[in-house]
């Protein structure tokens, strides 16, 4: 018995979505573990000049760079767990489907290639911090290019949880779109 059309897609998309929701998922998890380690050293400086009057030349400056690298690598995981805010205004009241449609149409338009042109100038401008081996001003000279690169690898995870966002929205494999009212915002 031959399957149908509709079965195959699926049995080739669904392993792509475990992928990239699963890869996703894991980058989360271990970067959000980024924000103890920020607070670590906050509680560290404002001990030290508290208790001894000796701040640190670097803290200032670690927890800068570390807070980037947290902020811009958890956009792919923000993307899975729906996170990132939307303007429900006028898709709100519509149906299920039309509202499906609707966020296929906002993923072909304004997603993809938003996410294309990230990815794409991202790299450029990671690989010109690398090539030029960029360091911050300052009291300590940390390097740049490291956070420019997390930013290209960012906008990576980010455009494939896209795709993996738009595969569930074309199958109708998606629990987070259903008919609501609209916010009384008053």
């Amino acid at each position: 018995m031959q399957k149908a059309s509709g079965a195959i897609w699926e049995d080739f998309a669904l392993p792509i979505i475990r992928l990239i929701d699963g890869i996703n998922e894991v980058v989360g998890r271990i970067v959000s573990l980024v924000a103890i380690l920020f607070a670590v050293i906050v509680i560290y400086d404002i001990f030290m000049r508290n208790a001894f009057g000796e701040p640190t030349r670097w803290a200032f400056d670690v927890t800068k760079h570390l807070y980037g690298f947290y902020f811009i690598m958890l956009g792919g995981y923000a993307l899975r767990h729906q996170a990132h805010v939307k303007v429900d205004l006028v898709t709100a009241r519509l149906g299920h489907n039309t509202r499906r449609w609707v966020e296929v149409a906002g993923y072909i338009i304004f997603f993809f290639p938003f996410a294309w042109v990230f990815t794409t100038r991202s790299w450029d401008f990671a690989m010109t911090s690398f090539n030029q081996r960029e360091v911050t001003y300052g009291a300590v000279q940390l390097p740049v290019y490291p956070l420019k690169i997390a930013m290209f690898v960012a906008a990576v995870l980010l455009l494939i949880q896209g795709v993996s966002e738009f595969l569930k929205l074309i199958l109708n494999k998606i629990d987070y779109i259903e008919q609501t009212e609209p916010m009384d915002v008053r």
